[in-house]
């Protein structure tokens, strides 16, 4: 008798009690893992982005439409006509695509993200921060602005020869954009010079900075340790020794010393390397043209091709050279 209570024990275990248990180990896991299509949708629709928040430390997940969203609000004024904000749209989204692809595990100098808030990368701005910045009114008024911009131009991106571009931009040119080989030392076909008129509207179309000349020897001598510049020898210690077509300062001439433009121009904070520097009484002056490294699409110039009627599309085309315009997926 007792071999056959046993014997029926286990055949209730194998026929009730296995199958609950099973039943109920499959529920709990329910939901604790994404789906092999969800994963799918997530990879291939490149969905959701990982940003590292430089204000915070952390390493935010979001949706790629949100993130553009938040960059095209922080990089370009919302008042701009539309058209611009649409090409800003594009070429923000095909920037951030071309740096996950290209920082699949992790930038460098942000090793969780292949983005980050910063002009590293590009600005990001969250709705609450740009309340803070702006106020509530330019929310209400703005950022339906922005968010058709977006949506309007969902998914599309910028290419050449089949592949994502760098769609490198910038705020002035000054009236010529920049090869990108006088730059960032790489040559290619769809970021040459153009012509980029109607930009005196920017505030920082024309800019000068003032110092003593004392000051400017000094800052001088942080690159070029023991150079002795007086007001008579400025002129002559201190010479272009190679500019671009466009005018920008490749480099310079101090003393024995080459110096970079551009790290003349971080030394002097100036906001381009397209600048004169002047001796006025007993103070030097250096006037700059344009903002930023001129290099691609310039904000400005945009705007003002987009108000004297040229469309996103037009407008990327001009910046970028030889691309086309397509959706990603």
């Amino acid at each position: 008798m007792k071999n056959l209570a046993m014997y029926i024990i286990f055949i209730l275990f194998l026929t009730i009690l296995l199958p609950l248990f099973l039943v109920k180990g499959c529920e709990m896991n329910k939901g604790k893992n994404p789906s092999m299509d969800e994963q799918q949708k997530i990879i291939e629709g490149k969905e959701l982005v990982k940003v590292y928040n430089i204000k915070t430390g952390t390493t935010d997940e979001m949706e790629l439409e949100e993130y553009i969203k938040g960059v095209v609000a922080a990089e370009m004024p919302a008042a701009f006509h539309i058209e611009a904000l649409k090409a800003q749209a594009i070429a923000a989204r095909t920037y951030a695509l071309t740096r996950i692809e290209r920082f699949k595990d992790g930038n460098p100098d942000h090793i969780t993200a292949p983005l980050c808030t910063g002009v590293h990368c590009q600005a990001y701005l969250t709705l609450e921060e740009l309340g803070q910045d702006h106020g509530q009114g330019w929310i209400t008024e703005y950022w339906p602005k922005i968010n058709q911009a977006v949506d309007e131009t969902k998914n599309m991106v910028v290419t050449f020869d089949g592949e994502l571009i760098d769609a490198i931009y910038h705020s002035t040119s000054g009236g010529m954009t920049e090869d990108s080989e006088n730059v960032f030392a790489t040559a290619k076909p769809y970021l040459r010079s153009v012509s980029s008129p109607n930009e005196e509207s920017s505030p920082k179309f024309h800019s000068s900075i003032s110092m003593s000349f004392n000051d400017f020897v000094k800052k001088i001598q942080e690159i070029v340790p023991n150079i002795k510049i007086t007001k008579k020898n400025v002129t002559q210690i201190i010479k272009v020794a190679d500019k671009s077509e466009t005018g920008r300062i490749m480099k310079l001439m101090i003393g024995d010393k080459i110096v970079e433009g551009r790290d003349f121009r971080t030394l002097f904070n100036l906001n381009s390397t397209n600048f004169k520097i002047n001796l006025i009484g007993d103070k030097i002056e250096i006037e700059t043209l344009g903002n930023g490294h001129g290099v691609g699409m310039s904000q400005w110039g945009a705007n003002s091709m987009a108000k004297n009627g040229s469309s996103y599309e037009e407008i990327l085309k001009h910046y970028y050279q030889g691309v086309e315009i397509r959706k990603y997926n």
